[in-house]
């Protein structure tokens, strides 16, 4: 069941589906402690100054990352910035968290993840995006390996997802996929978010994705 638009003093109204007024205004003061880390502007930013390199704000805040370039620090901003400005507010943040709750659709969590791996924004999940995405999450973690098991992964994705056998996948292959695949989904869950305070634990979403190269490789019986 929906719960009903929300007011709160910081002026955001929207539909939640997962979080409870208290539960947002833990949010909120957890976002004012991201969205000032660097710059104090009340907002997520891409580029928070000439100074700093694309992304640091968001990196060192949200994702625990000061990485000069992250192809999957992009991708998170990307999907969390959906007015595309290149800033995060708190109704896009509190939005796209509302998908990693663990009370969240397993429809919306697939939901996510399509658009994580469709880089091209055409609509469909293509090889080339698929092993784009899967060298970048390794080249995150201490997991190495070679070119040919990547591409055996990558064969193995699309032998048991694109039932249409067009080389592509669709949102809908994706869906049916993802829903009956709990590994996958459950690196879209973060469990604190369940209990949340002021005092919010300490997490990182890049944790979630990067420990998903492991997840594929059991999902796809890799060795």
């Amino acid at each position: 069941m929906k719960t009903p638009i929300l007011q709160f003093k910081h002026s955001v109204s929207f539909s939640l589906y997962a979080f409870n007024a208290k539960e947002v205004e833990s949010l909120h003061e957890l976002f004012k402690k991201l969205s000032n880390s660097i710059t104090d502007d009340g907002l997520i930013s891409k580029i928070s100054s000439p100074l700093l390199s694309m992304q640091e704000e968001f990196q060192l805040g949200l994702l625990g990352s000061s990485k000069m370039h992250s192809l999957i620090a992009d991708r998170i901003f990307t999907l969390f910035d959906f007015k595309r400005d290149g800033k995060i507010e708190f109704e896009e943040f509190i939005t796209s968290l509302n998908i990693f709750h663990p009370n969240a659709s397993k429809e919306d969590k697939a939901a996510f993840m399509f658009q994580f791996y469709d880089t091209r924004q055409n609509g469909f999940i293509e090889r080339e995006e698929v092993k784009e995405m899967v060298m970048a999450m390794l080249s995150e973690s201490d997991l190495i390996l070679s070119n040919d098991i990547v591409d055996r992964i990558i064969d193995k994705t699309f032998e048991e997802v694109d039932s249409r056998k067009d080389g592509k996948i669709d949102q809908e292959e994706w869906k049916q996929f993802a829903i009956q695949s709990p590994n996958l989904l459950r690196k879209m869950t973060i469990p604190y978010l369940m209990d949340i305070s002021t005092a919010f634990p300490s997490f990182t979403l890049r944790s979630e994705f990067k420990d998903e190269t492991l997840d594929v490789r059991k999902a796809f019986n890799q060795t």
